[in-house]
């Protein structure tokens, strides 16, 4: 079926089998392909065969057989941000009408067909994730978002806190929901001070101020949640060697989601919310916008 070996392992296969809803004592022709999670590839697979992969295994399984399936267009995904409780995966339907035909008279002949639309069936399902895919502009350079209320609040933060709170910044640094590094600066970053590692959990976006030598670090809240006491902590950790003026910004999408968090931010730090663009809430007392010494 056009895969490499490291997708013939038992994992690939198993998954594959939970993905078309195929017990031990199902025929092929029972196949379906109804949206499931990697979550329900495990349980699916405690509850009918008795094997058990542990909840820590589900990125593994999201490396070895969810992406290279994706790719060969075996299966689609339902365009929603990787991180969104909802995110689901199944069976392309050229990929279900195979599978019903195994062990069938015609299974030779669609595997045939199958393979002979290969490329225009990965260019078809590449082409609709690329159709929801949200442009943005970053240092002159065109990049791309994909779907979902991070990605959007991301693309806010640079189309329009930037250039409002933060003007004439470079930026070092932006993730998006499944890029993490979408844009990452480390010369620059390891020239200002910046000891990154593996295991440092970068901002959602760095802007750099040459002239004032200001950086902001800013957290969409819709990613990993606000600026609290606990993340400035880290941040000065991560950044202590760093010697520009640090400025912690939290970005909401509308004041109803700050709302639920205004409580757990931390003093000295700043708030933006992209449905008031033009507006910033400090909690910082004494001082406006700025890096405090």
């Amino acid at each position: 079926m056009n895969v490499t070996s490291r997708q013939q392992t038992d994992l690939c296969c198993n998954a594959l089998l939970a993905l078309a809803n195929i017990k031990e004592n199902d025929a092929w022709n029972d196949a379906k392909n109804e949206w499931i999670r990697i979550h329900d590839i495990i349980v699916f697979f405690k509850d009918n065969y008795n094997i058990i992969y542990a909840e820590n295994s589900r990125e593994t399984i999201r490396k070895q057989a969810i992406h290279h399936f994706r790719n060969a267009a075996f299966i689609e995904d339902n365009n929603l941000a990787t991180n969104s409780p909802n995110y689901r995966y199944r069976l392309t339907d050229e990929m279900l009408n195979l599978l019903k035909s195994f062990h069938k008279a015609s299974w030779e002949d669609e595997v045939q067909s199958f393979l002979n639309k290969h490329e225009s069936l990965i260019d078809l399902y590449s082409s609709k994730k690329d159709f929801t895919k949200i442009p943005v502009l970053i240092n002159d350079e065109n990049f791309v978002f994909s779907i979902g209320k991070n990605d959007e609040l991301q693309k806010a933060i640079i189309e329009q806190f930037a250039p409002r709170f933060a003007p004439n910044s470079e930026c070092l640094y932006v993730g998006d929901t499944i890029q993490k590094d979408l844009l990452k600066d480390e010369v620059k970053l390891k020239e200002l001070g910046f000891k990154i590692t593996l295991q440092d959990k970068m901002p959602d976006a760095i802007l750099y101020v040459k002239d004032k030598n200001w950086i902001y670090f800013i957290e969409s809240v819709t990613s990993v949640g606000p600026m609290d006491p606990k993340r400035i902590v880290e941040l000065n950790e991560m950044t202590k060697k760093v010697c520009s003026g640090k400025i912690f910004v939290t970005a909401f999408l509308d004041f109803k989601t700050f709302k639920k968090f205004s409580e757990s931010l931390a003093w000295d730090t700043e708030v933006w919310i992209a449905e008031m663009p033009d507006h910033m809430i400090h909690l910082n007392g004494d001082r406006f916008l700025g890096p405090r010494d």
